[in-house]
């Protein structure tokens, strides 16, 4: 689907109401913004957590040992500490 949204002077822009609703935003909220080589896309807070789970989740390839804290620990074991 695309939508024309126009954008202020000032630099301000607005979703319509039914983008909003469909996103949970009805109260306001954050909407975090990408910029790509094809475009500018806009997520919510909860895709743009889930699209870092999912990235995360490729890199780790699913091990459960892939915490910051599981990578200090190992990180220091092998250096001797």
């Amino acid at each position: 689907m695309t939508v024309q949204i126009n954008i202020t002077p000032n630099g301000r822009m607005s979703l319509p109401a039914d983008i909003r609703k469909r996103l949970g935003l009805n109260g306001g909220g954050a909407i975090y913004l990408d910029e790509t080589d094809d475009g500018v896309v806009l997520r919510t807070a909860a895709q743009a957590v889930a699209r870092a789970q999912a990235l995360a989740k490729r890199y780790t390839d699913g091990n459960s040992d892939s915490s910051v804290d599981a990578f200090l620990a190992n990180r220091r074991q092998d250096s001797g500490e």
